[in-house]
């Protein structure tokens, strides 16, 4: 235990220090809202007080440190708390902050990683963080904070506070030096390898500790602002089978790791050793692939977009349990629409149902999603000579390319009839009911909601949006007056459209709602923004936006209608 708290001593002592480089970082506040300090680079500072509750010397720091607020606020100065306590109950927080009677965030520290980084020693004292620098330029007490945010506007030199602060000790966790063998590499290849390998969407293999040394700053840098691994939902909410949240203990054994050097410890090699199956296919070679036409991609221009149809030539009827499209050239399919025709069916639009809860449904392509089998006994139907019609959405990326993507099918065994179906619906916002959303405007949120009619367990929920797409929180008001927040994509990212999947599917009574709250970022300071003087539309072109809360359940009675 000494061993460890002597190297992590060594590892970040100029993080104690004033004025020396933390790094970026991100963090969820007691109400869900992601906060990464990179956003605020167009802030001059961020001042944080560190937050504990029933804390005698917060309570008395609170009423200085709001008129701080007050008085900077309009000068480029952010403010916010830190809470370093890991995991701390978000209920108790909400109530405290109440308590103090201030509207401000206050950043939940779980793995406690954060907070030891910037050399957070006790309750009560306050930070002035650089956010275009990523340094501390100020610790102490908060009457001494003034004098260091008027030297930073006036550009002086911010002299340390004589003053030392008095709200007590903050301890962090003690541990022996992580071991590369047992505690790095099976955190890497369980969270990080499927994707980090040969052949993989990752841009490098985490296939040896030679590989994973080498981009050891990134990996300690991805883990820090919440980039990886991707689809950072919110950890308090919901248990989700890909939720793929690493641990807190994890996290800090991995930032350990590699602020001690990245060292190897021992011969054997646990990434080197990894094997992967040799199939593309999700769940091995399925049994039926079917080429989808291939599709001509200019180097420039516009969106693209080609229907499509792929034929189901099968001397008999089957019975589905999952569906993939693998896209021929990932780096232009932006995503697929698919409509499933039985044999003399025609006419309907692609986004619509069909009305036959028998018909299967075939999984569309969006990027970073990955497909899920249905639950046991569960599928729909595809008839021989059944049409599959797709409408392919391609964004040209400056090069010609031909897109050859294939469609694989897994069934159920021949003369096999699954006995249950699922069902779904989207709680989306379409050109009729959308609001515009303003120009500059950092978090413009719209709702949606649908009426599960039914008792019913949810299994998955899928947000879809565009460049801009900043959150997605789902909750349900249920028909007894509660209301549940069900999940929240606290960072969404368009690169990594997830489909979250429930370890145990939630059940909802018949009569509740459930209501989709997204906002966009169309702020300058969202760097995939294409525009931010623009006032923005619904539209299918990745630079328009979209609002898609899709939900997925089964029906408790699967004998009447959906």
């Amino acid at each position: 235990m000494i061993k460890y708290y002597l190297t992590l001593l060594m590892t970040i002592p100029a993080m104690v220090a004033a004025a020396d480089r933390v790094g970026d970082f991100s963090l969820l506040d007691q109400d869900g809202f992601h906060h990464g300090m990179s956003w605020y680079d167009d802030h001059k500072a961020i001042v944080f007080l560190v937050q504990e509750n029933d804390n005698q010397a917060v309570a008395g720091a609170i009423g200085a440190y709001s008129d701080l607020k007050l008085k900077y606020e309009d000068s480029g100065i952010e403010f916010m708390m830190i809470n370093p306590m890991g995991r701390y109950n978000r209920e108790a927080v909400q109530s405290q902050v109440a308590e103090y009677g201030v509207e401000i965030p206050v950043l939940m520290d779980d793995a406690r990683i954060i907070s030891e980084s910037l050399g957070i020693e006790r309750a009560g004292e306050v930070l002035l963080f650089d956010p275009r620098r990523f340094t501390v330029e100020y610790r102490g007490p908060v009457e001494s904070a003034d004098k260091a945010i008027r030297q930073m506007l006036a550009g002086e030199e911010i002299l340390p506070s004589a003053t030392a602060t008095t709200g007590p000790i903050i301890s962090y966790p003690m541990k022996e030096s992580p071991s590369y063998v047992s505690d790095v590499a099976p955190i890497l290849a369980e969270q990080c390898a499927t994707c980090h390998r040969e052949g993989g969407v990752a841009p490098f293999a985490m296939d040896s500790h030679t590989m994973v040394q080498g981009w050891s700053p990134m990996i300690r840098e991805v883990l820090l602002t919440r980039r990886m691994p991707p689809g950072q939902i919110d950890g308090h909410i919901g248990e989700f089978i890909n939720d793929r949240l690493v641990d807190n203990e994890d996290i800090r054994n991995i930032i350990a790791w590699v602020e001690a050097g990245a060292p190897k410890d021992g011969d054997y090699d646990p990434l080197a050793n990894l094997e992967w199956p040799e199939s593309k296919w999700a769940f091995g070679e399925p049994d039926l692939i079917l080429d989808i036409p291939p599709t001509e991609v200019p180097a420039t221009g516009n969106g693209v977009f080609v229907n499509v149809e792929v034929k189901f030539d099968m001397p008999e009827d089957r019975w589905v349990r999952g569906s993939q499209i693998i896209a021929g050239d990932r780096t232009v399919l932006h995503h697929t629409v698919n409509r499933l025709d039985f044999p003399g069916e025609s006419g309907r639009r692609f986004l619509g149902g069909s009305g036959n809860r028998d018909k299967a449904s075939i999984t569309a392509y969006i990027p970073g999603d990955t497909p899920d089998l249905d639950p046991p006994n569960t599928g729909g139907l595809v008839k021989a000579g059944s049409t599959l019609h797709l409408n392919m959405h391609y964004t040209p990326n400056g090069r010609e390319t031909v897109d050859r993507s294939q469609l694989g099918v897994w069934f159920y065994p021949l003369g096999e009839e699954p006995e249950e179906r699922m069902s779904g619906r989207c709680a989306c916002v379409f050109p009729n009911t959308w609001t515009t959303i303003p120009a500059h405007d950092p978090a413009f949120e719209q709702t949606a909601s649908i009426i599960i009619e039914n008792d019913a367990h949810i299994h998955s929920y899928l947000p879809h949006m565009h460049f801009r797409g900043k959150r997605m929180r789902f909750f349900a008001d249920y028909p007894d007056g509660t209301t549940e927040e069900l999940i929240n994509v606290a960072k969404y990212n368009y690169n990594w459209q997830l489909s979250y999947t429930y370890e145990e599917p939630k059940f909802v009574p018949g009569g509740t709602k459930i209501t989709a709250v997204a906002a966009w970022d169309n702020s300058s300071q969202n760097p995939a923004n294409p525009n931010p003087d623009r006032n923005v539309d619904w539209g299918n072109e990745s630079w328009d936006e979209m609002f898609f809360g899709a939900v997925n359940w089964k029906n408790v009675d699967q004998g009447g209608e959906d």
